[in-house]
């Protein structure tokens, strides 16, 4: 099969380390590496392809601007709501990601979060720490439910730890007829049925990208479907939930706690509720932060690539419409 050399635009500070995983593109590769338009003015018009990472700091539209003829975009990142603009949705050009790549942590943490709450971790400490002795009664995963309110690749990666525990699984998703023959579920819920899925429920995962339909879908009257004892994950992205009544629920016990690890302003700001509140574990959006978290992005985009010089079908095309 024969394939061709291709001009490639990487959008990223120049210094970055994750950067030395592009080695692996081939020779003839004319790469041009940067996080300034001055930076690609001489070969932006030739570029074929545009890689765009994680915090350069220059928007992906400003350099969409300068490449009348590229013919794939790709985002380091998992969710895709900073990179998508008007121009890119209505071009021809397909947008790819990397969904499920950073999965298996996050699935990872969410098992954190519902041991957290389910053996009252944050008691055992304080009672060690006071050199006290507590005892007091835990609860068994295999006679709870979580739910996963956006049933994809890190949705999956939950339902995947969470079997192993006996937990059950419900799953929300747009199209829940996908979900058949999946077998890591027990039960799957359309858009329409989240209360009731929330009102079955012990951990309620929130693993959904961000798009118009998806913000603020967690708010003031889903706090009051769930559990007093339900506690909230949040994994995708912080909007999806609206963080006031997410605040409100947990000041006033009306649920028993949160695990999160993203929100709606970051870094979350200095005196915000959630660092005081002990009814919350919280991660500064690192529950995917692995020694290696950047260069497996990198390496799932040099095997993309490879499929692009080959032209063969690349991986994880987004609905640049749905926004995911």
């Amino acid at each position: 099969m024969t394939t061709q050399s291709v001009t490639l635009l990487v959008v990223a500070p120049p210094n970055a380390r994750y950067l030395k995983a592009l080695e692996r593109l081939p020779d003839d590769t004319h790469m041009v590496v940067g996080n300034s338009l001055e930076m690609f003015e001489a070969v932006a018009a030739k570029a074929d392809v545009v890689l765009n990472c994680v915090g350069s700091g220059l928007p992906l539209e400003r350099v969409w601007r300068m490449t009348p003829n590229v013919r794939w975009v790709h985002s380091m990142s998992a969710g895709v709501e900073n990179t998508l603009f008007q121009d890119l949705i209505d071009s021809p050009v397909p947008l790819t990601n990397s969904r499920g790549v950073f999965a298996r942590s996050l699935g990872e943490f969410a098992i954190a979060g519902i041991l957290f709450f389910a053996k009252n971790l944050r008691r055992m400490v304080r009672s060690q720490e006071a050199g006290k002795w507590d005892q007091f009664d835990t609860v068994e995963l295999h006679v709870q439910t979580m739910a996963v309110v956006g049933y994809g690749e890190i949705g999956k990666a939950c339902a995947e730890r969470a079997r192993p525990f006996g937990l059950r699984v419900a799953a929300l998703r747009r199209h829940p007829e996908r979900t058949d023959g999946d077998g890591l579920f027990d039960r799957s819920f359309g858009p329409a049925a989240l209360h009731e899925m929330l009102v079955m429920s012990d951990y309620v995962v929130v693993s959904t990208p961000l798009t118009p339909e998806t913000r603020g879908l967690i708010g003031e009257a889903e706090f009051r479907s769930m559990k007093s004892s339900a506690v909230l994950i949040n994994l995708g992205r912080g909007p999806v939930v609206v963080e006031e009544a997410l605040v409100q629920a947990l000041s006033e016990r009306r649920i028993r706690g949160a695990a999160l690890d993203v929100f709606d302003h970051e870094p979350l700001p200095d005196g915000h509720p959630f660092y005081q509140l002990d009814n919350v574990l919280l991660s500064p959006h690192c529950a995917d932060h692995t020694p290696n978290w950047q260069e497996d992005a990198m390496h799932f985009f040099v095997s993309n690539f490879e499929r692009f010089r080959k032209g063969e079908p690349l991986r994880n095309v987004v609905d640049k419409k749905s926004g995911y």
